[in-house]
């Protein structure tokens, strides 16, 4: 099972960076995407990063201001995001893909998902 944390308040404009652990499973084995779901809205692709650390975006609006990344020896996976904006408003979730790829098409294949981090962009 994943989880998400390092969710929070944050002013429009902000940054926040998101940490996604795993307990019985080795992230760096694994492609692992963060998604999101906001108030009243299905739950949506963010980004996903393969195990050769190539970065795939689901969303434009998200290109330049959010990064991801993996810190093997911590079995950790960040969300780095900049420049937040109030409909970034949502909860934030990891999950770990069936494979060692991401596909910019395909958002499925992805399974432990944990209890996501709420974000919150508000002034």
């Amino acid at each position: 099972q994943l989880q998400a944390s390092g969710g929070g308040l944050v002013q429009p404009g902000g940054s926040l960076r998101l940490s996604c652990t795993a307990s019985g499973s080795t992230l760096p084995n694994y492609a692992i995407g963060w998604f999101r779901q906001a108030p009243g809205k299905e739950r949506e692709g963010v980004i996903c990063l393969s195990v050769v650390g190539d970065s795939t975006y689901y969303a434009d609006s998200d290109k330049g201001r959010f990064t991801i990344s993996r810190d093997n020896a911590k079995n950790t996976v960040y969300l780095q995001m900049h420049s937040l904006k109030p409909e970034d408003t949502a909860v934030y979730y990891c999950a770990r893909r069936r494979s060692r790829f991401c596909s910019q098409y395909d958002q499925t294949g992805f399974t432990s998902w944990g209890q996501g981090t709420l974000v919150t962009v508000s002034s």
